[in-house]
């Protein structure tokens, strides 16, 4: 169906900073691609024109960081679940992680998950391949073909790559097909047993903390190693102020390395642990206040490069338990959205760069741009996500489409949503029936 989007808030950050679109425009879509952007365009003959005056017209958000947990854990989530939760986020493309059963350490997995999720199609799905076998931290996995399968990344998120001469071997291995190299940054001998953030707050709750060195000591060692390699380094989900230092003087220095922030580490504090609600009990963990403010400067400069939700769906029995026997992990896509407008709308960084974060960023960084994700220019795919900025709803988990119910953010207000997404000119979010 061929569409116009009349009268929208167009931003579109493709063009880079001095070059991003932001104005007022109409969006023409013919054959599922963009047509065309100006003022003043015709409906298409047969098609349809949605008047979106007062909302904000913006490429389809892109993921790095997503636990689908198909195959092998689909009681918690699976890639139809999922996918339809990153649609009603606003969501067109997730990169869904390796910590599956079986572990996505080769061809034949990487096939399955790419083709589950061209079968739900509610967003694309890309897969991430594991580092090493298994995610034993051993042996290397074969890069190669599960590249050629269509992997766009490599990590063991869930567990770091502890040893030095295998993370050398993994960042040379995937310089050779131009793969980043995720790390979950976490040193084992500093972290084993945390429940939460070591400091005062850990220490009134009685739970043992894991101290910030636990992520920069492992980040500075992989700085070390990605000078030495050439590689392409990113942080997953960086959560202290040392990690955003270290970032700094590596991009000065021309690393090849970028990073992730999650929503939930820049709008939440280790103080959300005080009830002991397990849904806040996340890897790494909430930090403090100066932490979470080092990490939002970082985003606003550059530092860090992107969000991403660490969407992480468990069910009951890993989260209705004590908080130091729980799970790690939060869902993320159907709040994120509104966490990062609300930063935008309190000067902490522009709305251009909330929506940067959201989609130009994070596709350069897999190199998805050559898919024509994470853009509006003319000629792409029609990824499209419409926000109504001033849109207040109450998150309720129950009506999520996620399968999983792990949100701190239950009965909390936000403001912002996702009130339609298109996948290649085809809604896949469509709350206000639009389209219908």
């Amino acid at each position: 169906m061929d569409l116009l989007l009349r009268g929208g808030r167009v931003i579109d950050p493709s063009g880079g900073p001095d070059r991003a679109v932001d104005a007022a425009h109409d969006v023409l879509i013919r054959e599922g691609r963009i047509a065309e952007i100006g003022a003043g365009l015709a409906a298409p003959a047969g098609g349809r024109a949605v008047d979106v005056k007062d909302r904000l017209v913006v490429p389809g958000l892109v993921d790095l960081h997503v636990h689908l947990r198909e195959p092998g854990q689909e009681y918690k989530e699976d890639i139809e679940s999922g996918t339809k939760a990153g649609a009603a986020g606003g969501f067109t493309t997730l990169c869904c992680m390796p910590n599956t059963d079986p572990v996505n350490d080769g061809r034949a997995v990487t096939e399955l998950i790419a083709r589950r999720g061209r079968d739900a199609g509610w967003t694309r799905v890309r897969p991430i391949g594991a580092i090493s076998r298994g995610l034993e931290g051993r042996a290397l996995a074969e890069f190669g073909e599960m590249r050629e399968a269509g992997i766009v990344a490599v990590s063991d998120d869930g567990r770091p790559v502890m040893d030095a001469g295998l993370m050398r071997r993994a960042l040379e291995y995937a310089r050779t097909f131009d793969l980043p190299v995720v790390q979950h940054a976490e040193d084992l001998g500093l972290s084993a047993g945390f429940a939460m953030h070591e400091g005062p707050v850990s220490t009134r709750l009685g739970l043992q903390g894991q101290p910030s060195p636990a992520e920069s000591v492992m980040v500075a060692r992989d700085l070390e190693l990605t000078e030495l390699t050439g590689g392409r380094y990113h942080v997953a989900h960086a959560s202290v102020t040392r990690t955003v230092e270290l970032l700094r003087q590596a991009k000065r220095k021309g690393l090849r390395v970028s990073a992730e922030v999650t929503p939930h580490h820049l709008a939440l504090l280790d103080e959300a642990c005080g009830d002991y609600d397990t849904s806040c009990k996340v890897a790494p963990p909430l930090r403090a206040a100066v932490d979470r403010d080092s990490l939002r400067e970082g985003l606003a400069d550059g530092t860090i490069d992107c969000i991403a939700t660490d969407h992480a769906p468990h069910s009951s029995i890993e989260k209705d338990v004590e908080f130091g026997a729980a799970a790690c992990g939060m869902i993320g896509l159907e709040t994120a959205l509104p966490i990062a407008l609300g930063l935008a709308r309190d000067g902490t960084i522009s709305l251009s760069r909330a929506i940067d974060a959201l989609t130009r960023a994070p596709a350069r960084l897999f190199s998805l741009e050559r898919e024509g994700v994470g853009t509006l220019s003319v000629g792409a795919p029609a990824d499209v996500c419409v926000i109504d900025p001033d849109e207040t709803w109450i998150v309720d988990r129950d009506k999520m489409r996620s399968r999983a119910r792990n949100t701190p953010f239950h009965g909390r207000e936000m403001t912002g949503a996702a009130v339609l997404t298109l996948m290649a000119g085809r809604p896949t979010w469509d709350p206000l029936e639009a389209l219908s």
